[in-house]
C-alpha cells in the first residue's frame, strides 16, 4: 500500500515538472515566430527599397542620356551657325589704297586702265609669298597672284591694264576696266579664306580686314 502512494507521487511530480518546461518553452517559441515574421516584413522592405532605388538610377540614367543628346544638338547647332559665318583669317597682308579711273572708254591705247589699281601691302616684318592669293570684285573678275614674294613693310600695286611685273607693280593684262565707282574688292589667301575686303561708292569708303 505505501509502495503504491509513493509511485504516484513520483508520477505525479513528472506530470507537474513537464508542464513547467512546456509552459516555459511556448514563450519562447512564440517570440522565434514573431521574430520570422518581422525578418520577414524587413525582407519586404528591404525589396521594395531596392525596386524603388532601381526605378530612381532607371530615372537617372534616362535624364543622363537625354542631357547627353541635348548637349550634342546644341553644339552641333552652335558648330553650324561658327561655320557658316564669314570668318576672316588674321594675316599681316591687307588691302591698301585703290583708285578706279572712270571715264576711260575713250582711252584708245588703254593708258587709263593702268591708272586703275588696288594697293596689297605686307604690315608684317617677314616677306609672304602670294602665290595663290586672289583679287575679286563685286561682279566676280578674279586676278590670281603669280609667284611673288612681297617683303615686310613694303605694298605692290594691282594695276588693271598690261606691262610688265616688277617689285613694286603687278598688271592684270586686262583690256576693259574691273573696278566700278561703287565696288568693293575681296582678297583670299591661296586657300580661299578672305583676309580683307575694301568698298567705296555711294557711302565713301569702308575698310574691313580680319
Amino acid at each position: 500500500m505505501s509502495a503504491s502512494l509513493t509511485t504516484r507521487r513520483a508520477l505525479a511530480a513528472v506530470l507537474a515538472a513537464g508542464a513547467l518546461i512546456g509552459a516555459a518553452a511556448m514563450p519562447a517559441a512564440a517570440d522565434g515566430h514573431g521574430h520570422g515574421r518581422d525578418n520577414g516584413r524587413n525582407h519586404v522592405r528591404d525589396h521594395d527599397h531596392g525596386r524603388d532605388n532601381g526605378r530612381d538610377n532607371g530615372r537617372d540614367q534616362g535624364r543622363g542620356r537625354d542631357h547627353g543628346r541635348d548637349h550634342g544638338r546644341d553644339n552641333g547647332r552652335d558648330n553650324g551657325r561658327d561655320n557658316g559665318r564669314d570668318h576672316r583669317a588674321p594675316s599681316s597682308i591687307a588691302i591698301g589704297e585703290v583708285q578706279n579711273e572712270d571715264g576711260m572708254r575713250g582711252d584708245r591705247f588703254g593708258r587709263a586702265l593702268n591708272r586703275e589699281w588696288v594697293e596689297v601691302k605686307n604690315t608684317g616684318r617677314h616677306a609672304v609669298n602670294l602665290r595663290g592669293y586672289t583679287l575679286t570684285d563685286e561682279q566676280g573678275n578674279r586676278y590670281r597672284f603669280p609667284d611673288f614674294r612681297l617683303d615686310g613693310r613694303s605694298s605692290v600695286k594691282v594695276h588693271t591694264g598690261q606691262g610688265r611685273n616688277t617689285r613694286h607693280d603687278l598688271y592684270q593684262d586686262r583690256r576693259r576696266q574691273v573696278w566700278d565707282d561703287s565696288d568693293t574688292a575681296t582678297l583670299r589667301d591661296d586657300r580661299g579664306n578672305i583676309i580683307d575686303t575694301e568698298s567705296w561708292g555711294r557711302r565713301g569708303h569702308h575698310h574691313r580686314n580680319g
